[in-house]
């Protein structure tokens, strides 16, 4: 799915019943976003414009009835200044758009403002929200993640690189589901056969330092769980994945648009579709700590196979033909 049908699809699915009440009065509500992608990014500004988009179907519209702040950080001291600068804006709902990070920025400078999220991963470990059914505070949105699907990447591995048996994790040790996620691929390698072996990413340096040490040895492949360093560094990875011709399954769609091959993931366009809906319960009198936190419905399989064909990977049958969606 190209860009401009992601951003189309996400702002059509949006026609919420909760719209009409924002007609009632031209007061301007103002939302603050938090976004750890780069202002250049081209997935961190389509993120934003669906998102608006979907708000504008709701009913909230720029310069009449709302207005939006969006903050771009590529590094964790940047998010946290832009989250204290939002939250000095005195906004009616933050988002928090770009998983575990964000939210814990956030939650750091308010504990008053309510905040939706969307794209984490275990928020009652990260202490986010006191249970999904009751959040209690005021943060709540939308998983992405259980600790379980990094099995079914390990086991994806599996199917389209069968004679490997060595993997690099690529995580971030500095947050809990990073730490959780490789726990939870160590649980099932011993019976697919798979070493797995912790590569650090807090930066890009470390990164390739990282991926060209183990890829020396041979014969092996890569899994990238969900971050949001991995997502900044998305381009870099693929490219080191390229380069060494590592087989490599991807925790997110972005990383396939960045040339790698095979990602696993929720449906993003349902994510934000359905966080836009608690913004605007929340716009229109409801509290974060009665809005439970929900879980994905919709995922998808993508395969980029002009990057199998330029490898050299032979996919399986039986992969290609579960794919959601295939670039050529």
């Amino acid at each position: 799915m190209k860009r401009r049908e992601f951003i189309t699809l996400l702002g059509g699915a949006a026609a919420w019943p909760y719209g009409a009440r924002a007609q009632q009065g031209e007061r301007v509500r103002r939302v603050g976003v938090l976004m750890y992608w780069g202002a250049d990014d081209a997935e961190g500004r389509a993120r934003l414009a669906a998102l608006t988009q979907a708000l504008q179907q709701s009913g909230w519209s720029e310069g009449r009835n709302l207005r939006i702040d969006p903050r771009f950080a590529t590094d964790a001291d940047e998010l946290r200044r832009h989250a204290t600068e939002l939250v000095a804006l005195a906004p009616d709902v933050l988002v928090a758009a770009s998983g575990t990070a964000s939210v814990a920025a956030l939650l750091q400078a308010t504990r008053s403002v309510p905040i939706v999220f969307v794209t984490v991963i275990d928020p009652v470990g990260a202490g986010f929200v006191a249970s999904l059914a009751q959040p209690g505070g005021n943060a709540t949105g939308f998983t992405i993640y259980e600790y379980s699907m990094s099995g079914k990447w390990l086991e994806l591995f599996k199917e389209i690189a069968p004679g490997v048996t060595r993997v690099a994790v690529l995580r971030d040790p500095t947050v809990a589901s990073g730490i959780g996620q490789f726990g939870a691929m160590q649980i099932v390698a011993p019976a697919l056969g798979v070493q797995l072996s912790p590569v650090d990413l807090r930066d890009a340096a470390e990164i390739e330092r990282g991926v060209t040490a183990f890829a020396r040895a041979g014969s092996g492949g890569l899994i990238v769980p969900g971050s949001s360093l991995g997502i900044v560094h998305r381009q870099l990875i693929a490219t080191l994945a390229a380069r060494h011709r590592l087989p490599a399954v991807y925790s997110n769609r972005a990383f396939i648009t960045a040339g790698g091959l095979v990602s696993y993931a929720p449906d993003v366009i349902d994510q934000f579709r359905r966080a836009v809906g608690y913004v605007d319960r929340i716009l229109n009198g409801e509290k974060p700590a009665d809005l439970p936190v929900q879980a994905p419905t919709k995922y998808e399989l993508v395969i980029n196979l002009k990057t199998a064909k330029s490898q050299g990977f032979e996919l399986p049958a039986s992969v290609l033909a579960r794919a959601d969606e295939v670039i050529e």
